[in-house]
């Protein structure tokens, strides 16, 4: 079995740990960019005398690329790859045991509360869903039996920001890990491992890859411990990637720092162009002054990111007209990809969740979430414009 990846770049920087960390040119013939192994076996000089791979499930060297690659990007000394983001999750849950108890945010992507509430709960775990804006609801949540506490920040898809450092003083307190979904913000805006979180969780779907053509999941950690056993879980479980979706998550990496960096950039102007239009009941964007974490985001975060909610004035066939006028905007699920995507998270993204916890989350009909891409700002905004025209007709 590979070993886990370790950061042998120092102190470089991101945008240079984007391109090289966990990738050295073929010794073989010198390819610069990585190859993609395909082989499910390898070859051993003699029982058990192999070459750091026996197995593909076990390890492959693109997956062992792509694992130093985002670890580094993390700070972490432990990187595992998944098939999904789902499968990330669900590897990470199984560190638990029958009676434990987790303590996590009550705004989650709806895939992961569904393995809370559908996959682990007949289990014998419980989860308690509580604003984790309030540390002092997060104090009271903790029980003798929290072996973890679990949070998105931002958050999925109302886009709370949580304190990292004052969660993981609190799970530290109660001897239960954090884990943090960093998926939105990307190591480019944020590390969680900086700020006291035992483990980090990435769908790697998302930003990582950000060209929409690969489905990947990804955790990350410092802890020797934490990290010995995902790794037997990894291949135990067999939620591995291709060595292609490795290769893929691996290229769009390179790019990550400059994408995000424009991400943000036009967020942070369709935000405000929102927040002035009158057919907008309400803004949610971290990078606004009128966001109630948009403080704790700017001590936290290098950047407010590239999601925004809002909550568009009138009833859901005028969210749906809104949706269908839409043509630079794609109405599809996930994010983090080039294009610009939007979507109505009560129907599609966080159907699992029941209705009236969606309702008490503010998750309402009116509610459109938007991915913005790196198409001009000027065509997103016409595009906008578009579908508030059509969600006017409708009324």
């Amino acid at each position: 079995m590979a070993h886990a990846p370790q950061d042998t770049h120092g102190k470089l920087h991101l945008d240079t740990l984007a391109i090289h960390a966990g990738q050295q040119p073929d010794p073989v013939h010198g390819a610069v960019m990585q190859p993609i192994v395909l082989s499910t076996t390898f070859a051993q000089e003699g029982p058990g005398a192999h070459k750091g791979f026996d197995y593909g499930r076990s390890g492959n060297p693109t997956r062992n690329a792509l694992e130093g690659c985002i670890a580094a990007l993390e700070g972490a000394t432990h990187g595992l790859a998944y098939s999904s983001g789902c499968g990330a999750t669900t590897n990470v849950l199984h560190l638990l045991r029958p009676g434990d108890h987790v303590v996590c945010g009550d705004d989650v992507y709806g895939g992961t509360f569904r393995i809370f509430d559908k996959v682990m709960k007949p289990m014998g775990i419980e989860a308690s869903f509580i604003d984790m804006q309030d540390l002092g609801r997060v104090r009271a949540a903790m029980r003798p039996n929290t072996k973890l506490v679990w949070m998105e920040t931002p958050s999925n898809p109302m886009l709370k920001i949580f304190d990292i450092a004052g969660v993981a003083e609190i799970a530290k307190a109660g001897g239960a890990p954090l884990v943090v979904d960093n998926t939105f913000a990307t190591p480019m805006l944020q590390r969680p491992l900086d700020l006291g979180a035992s483990i980090v969780v990435h769908s790697t779907t998302k930003y990582l890859n950000g060209h929409s053509d690969a489905v990947g999941g990804f955790v990350a950690t410092s802890d020797d411990e934490l990290g010995g056993r995902l790794r037997f879980l990894q291949n135990a479980i067999g939620a591995v990637p291709s060595p292609f979706d490795c290769y893929l998550v691996l290229r769009g990496l390179k790019t990550l720092p400059v994408r995000m960096r424009q991400h943000v950039a036009s967020a942070r102007e369709i935000a405000g162009k929102l927040e002035r239009h009158p057919q907008v009941a309400r803004v949610i964007y971290p990078g606004l002054a009128s966001h109630p974490g948009h403080a704790l985001a700017e001590r936290q975060m290098r950047g407010p990111g590239g999601m925004i909610s809002f909550d568009l004035k009138g009833n859901l066939d005028q969210s749906r007209a809104f949706l269908k006028a839409l043509e630079v905007f794609a109405c599809a699920e996930s994010l983090g990809g080039v294009e610009s995507l939007a979507e109505h998270p009560a129907i599609m993204t966080h159907a699992s969740i029941p209705a009236e916890n969606r309702r008490a989350l503010g998750i309402s009909d009116g509610l459109i979430r938007l991915s913005v891409g790196l198409e001009a700002i000027e065509d997103l905004w016409a595009d906008l414009d578009r579908g508030f025209a059509a969600a006017t007709r409708a009324g």
